[in-house]
């Protein structure tokens, strides 16, 4: 089992960020709430902010835990933990995504989503924060 954690980045006007895999990796041209694996002795806080350094270059603040869900692919389970966060600092850069938008909760239908990331949107659309 993985541990993976997805960053729900909402910025002032209540707009979440969205990311387009990169076309040379699994899922390629998907779309999914950015983050990554957990490494070894690390948090969940600490893994997001990593991640997100990583492969956007910005800061953010881990506010909040969402949700988390198992799921089978063919070749591997994770375990997706979604983190409520708030970008704090820099512009982003894509270091590793095809594309970002910022998207308004009921717009995030209208993306093809990784399959793992679809239960975050149920999630996000079924509560008021």
């Amino acid at each position: 089992m993985i541990d993976v954690v997805a960053a729900v980045i909402q910025n002032e006007e209540g707009k979440i960020l969205i990311a387009q895999r990169n076309l040379k990796k699994s899922q390629g041209g998907l779309w999914e709430f950015p983050g990554g694996k957990i490494e070894p002795n690390e948090t969940k806080e600490e893994a997001i902010i990593r991640e997100i350094k990583e492969e956007m270059d910005i800061d953010i603040e881990a506010k909040k835990f969402i949700d988390q869900k198992v799921f089978n692919y063919p070749d591997k389970d994770i375990n997706l933990i979604a983190i409520e966060c708030k970008q704090i600092k820099g512009d982003i850069k894509l270091n590793e995504h095809e594309d970002i938008k910022w998207v308004n909760k009921n717009e995030l239908r209208n993306f093809n989503f990784a399959p793992a990331d679809k239960f975050i949107i149920n999630t996000i659309l079924e509560t008021n924060n």
